[in-house]
Parts: structure tokens; sequence; C-alpha cells
């Protein structure tokens, strides 16, 4: 079973996780899931500097904050980094919920 857990910047998200977390649920974080999609190594690291420029990738490593001042004052284009990174996402999503077999309730914390 996958229960999603949402609310804003400090609606009490990471402590209601914790109680769960200590009731034997396995917690996953959305922020986490997307860190590893542009994990150095990723593949779409390449389509990241695709669509954004190369400014963008430093050695191969998605340069954070120079992505969030695109995508974060463009509209379409923080909505073409979701196309790119969500697919993802939820492929690992899905093998962390095949892995626990259903022996464990899984929390996905999706921050709004």
């Amino acid at each position: 079973m996958i229960v999603a857990l949402t609310g804003g910047i400090g609606a009490g998200k990471t402590t209601v996780a914790e109680l769960f977390a200590a009731h034997g649920a396995f917690v996953v974080d959305a922020d986490d899931l997307a860190r590893q999609s542009l994990s150095p190594g990723s593949p779409l690291i390449a389509e990241v500097a695709e669509r954004f420029g190369s400014a963008v990738v430093i050695d191969g490593e998605v340069d954070r904050q120079a992505l969030a001042d695109i995508v974060f004052n463009d509209e379409q284009a923080l909505r073409d980094l979701e196309a790119l990174i969500h697919p993802d996402v939820a492929r690992r999503l899905q093998a962390i919920h095949t892995q626990l077999n259903g022996e464990q309730i899984l929390i996905y914390a999706i921050p709004l």
C-alpha cells in the first residue's frame, strides 16, 4: 500500500512521516527521488542540458542553482523539467514499492 503524505513548507510532513516510520512504515521523500533522477551518471542529465543549455551542467553534474534560476522564473521551463523528471521518479517509486513486496506500508512524502 502506498500512502501519499502532502503539504506545504512547515505543514508537518516530516513529523508525520517520522511517526509512521516509528510504527514500521517505509518513508520515501519525493524530493530525494527527484535528486536521484539528476544524480551524476543519470541519462536525464543530457536531456536537461539539451533543454536548458549546457550552462546548467558542470563536469557531468547538474548545477541546481542555475537550473532553479531558470525553472522558477519560467512556468513552461518548470513544466518541461517536470516532464523530464516525473516519469523517472515514478519508476523509482514503483521499484521501491515492488522491493517492499507488500510487507510494509510505503509513505510517499510529497511537498506542495
